[in-house]
């Protein structure tokens, strides 16, 4: 938070002319290269503070966070009438294609009147638009979902916590649980390599398919490089058992002995 203070700051004063700049801090719910999640109360004083708007990331946190499902608003207690532009991929909890974008009526016309006419012609199928409305219907239906989806991330959590050579950095209701390596080899490549082979030992030993974090040539910030596993309501804990225990082997046969 102390990061984006000052950038808005600094945005603010390079600006201070510019009387119709629109400006937006972009905010993942959950973070995809770390399984944090943001603090959002924070953002919104830092929203109101510097008069920017605030566009939100749902795709790891719609179906997840809150008592409802209803994502990081609700985690947090925020109004979503703070928020300026919600987005979601629909392909995460609500296992189905294509994205949602929405906010506040002024936000939908002005998207709708000066967006370009492509976005709108290559609309979602009405098939996989059904298949997320269910989706939604299924999460207020049965709220035990979302009970059971934590007490998969508390049963993951709680394998992995003392696995050799490797840490939990994710927030603990994160359904993305990210690993990093406590004792770096020097490198971010260095580390990758070494992140792979656990994930290759694992897919090949156990058949648990499991993914290191990418960094695409686009990144401007340094992102971590990690291990990252996604829990679902559907698994069983006898899944999660084995999943912390192949990575635990790996982890020990494939990582060198460290003080």
């Amino acid at each position: 938070m102390e990061s984006l203070r000052n950038t808005l700051e600094k945005v603010t004063q390079e600006n201070k002319q510019a009387k119709k700049l629109r400006r937006y801090i972009v905010v993942e719910a959950v973070y995809q290269n770390s399984g944090k999640i943001a603090p959002l109360d924070e953002i919104i004083k830092l929203k109101e503070k510097y008069r920017f708007r605030v566009l939100l990331d749902e795709s790891n946190s719609i179906g997840v966070l809150g008592s409802s499902g209803r994502g990081l608003t609700e985690h947090c207690k925020v109004s979503a009438d703070k928020i300026d532009i919600i987005t979601a991929a629909m392909g995460h909890a609500l296992a189905t294609e294509g994205g949602f974008c929405t906010g506040n009526a002024r936000v939908i016309d002005h998207q709708r009147l000066s967006s370009s006419g492509y976005v709108f012609s290559a609309s979602l199928p009405p098939y996989l638009a059904s298949a997320a409305i269910k989706a939604i219907d299924i999460v207020e239906e049965k709220p035990e979902l979302l009970v059971k989806l934590r007490q998969n991330i508390a049963i993951l959590t709680k394998g992995l916590s003392d696995i050799k050579g490797l840490e939990i950095v994710n927030d603990p209701l994160s359904p993305i649980i990210f690993l990093t390596l406590k004792k770096s080899t020097g490198s971010s490549k260095g580390d990758l390599q070494v992140l792979e082979d656990i994930a290759d030992h694992v897919l090949k030993e156990d058949s648990i398919f499991i993914v290191t974090s990418k960094r695409s040539t686009l990144d401007k910030c340094k992102l971590p490089v990690g291990i990252r596993l996604f829990v679902s309501a559907a698994h069983s804990e006898s899944d999660l058992v084995k999943a912390s225990n192949s990575l635990k082997q790996a982890a020990a046969s494939l990582l060198p002995v460290q003080d």
